[in-house]
């Protein structure tokens, strides 16, 4: 009772929290880039909208239309408070990954259409594992016999792959994150339960997520300069797709190479069994 007790006050506080500073709202610049012309050129006047409103538009996206109409936003308050963009965003991102929210793609896209594909994608990778992490402390502090309860079966299977596959345990946790046998968030939450050190967890997550990261940060910068079709199917433009797929599939391909020789892994049958198989 004291751990759900203790996992409630964590989940109060942050969101008291993530609520207040979304409230916070510096004050607007005084003039904002035009979405549809030359961003480096062409500005116009920003409506005064109150602060009640602006806030109101503050919240998680749900579909692209939101996410463009917040990024807009965002993009808008980073020309003079970029600080205050910064801690927002890593606020919000925080809080998704560590209580395992879905939607954490869209906040990835966020942060390469705000931020740039260098910097999104740094920070995209660093608040991933941090996250993570803390949703990793938070099973192991308050949540192991709620998953064991309500998942016997996958912690049960994990555990019993996790023994097999000791002597490489770090290519293990790299294949389940380019290849997920299990969803990333129940991987956070079961890791501490079947003994998986934080060390290898914190490693697998940064690297394993990278290529993920990489396509949701460049889909955002992509989503912040395409202003028509004609934009999004230009030569230039398809390139950089076919150079985004290859560089994201090649460190998956070397993953899938090592574990081919030396992982034991589980094979979901079509009958949605699941079997015992080493991979040939």
């Amino acid at each position: 009772m004291r751990s759900l007790v203790g996992l409630i006050a964590v989940v109060a506080a942050a969101s008291l929290y993530l609520y207040s500073l979304s409230l916070y709202l510096p004050a607007a610049p005084r003039r904002r880039p035009h979405p549809a012309a030359d961003r480096k050129h062409v500005e116009t006047e920003v409506s005064t909208d109150s602060s009640e409103d602006t806030s109101s538009r503050l919240k998680f996206p749900s579909d692209l239309e939101e996410l463009r109409e917040l990024a807009e936003l965002l993009q808008f308050y980073k020309t003079e408070h970029t600080g205050y963009v910064l801690l927002l965003f890593c606020s919000a991102y925080l809080y998704k990954q560590s209580f395992a929210i879905p939607g954490s793609s869209f906040l990835n896209i966020l942060a390469g259409a705000i931020f740039g594909p260098y910097q999104g994608l740094l920070l995209a990778s660093v608040l991933t594992t941090v996250g993570s992490t803390m949703c990793y402390l938070l099973s192991q502090a308050f949540g192991k016999r709620y998953i064991v309860t309500l998942f016997p079966d996958k912690v049960s299977m994990l555990q019993r792959k996790v023994g097999e596959n000791q002597d490489c345990l770090l290519f293990f946790l790299l294949f389940l994150r380019f290849f997920p046998m299990t969803p990333n968030w129940f991987l956070n939450m079961s890791a501490p339960i079947v003994n998986i050190p934080i060390t290898f967890f914190f490693c697998s997550v940064f690297i394993g997520l990278l290529p993920y990261n990489f396509i949701c940060v460049q889909t955002g910068v992509m989503l912040s300069e395409v202003a028509s079709l004609d934009d999004l199917f230009s030569w230039e433009r398809l390139l950089q797709l076919l150079a985004i797929a290859c560089m994201a599939l090649l460190p998956g391909a070397l993953i899938r190479h090592f574990s081919q020789k030396r992982l034991k892994l589980d094979v979901q049958s079509q009958n949605g069994l699941i079997t015992d198989k080493k991979v040939q």
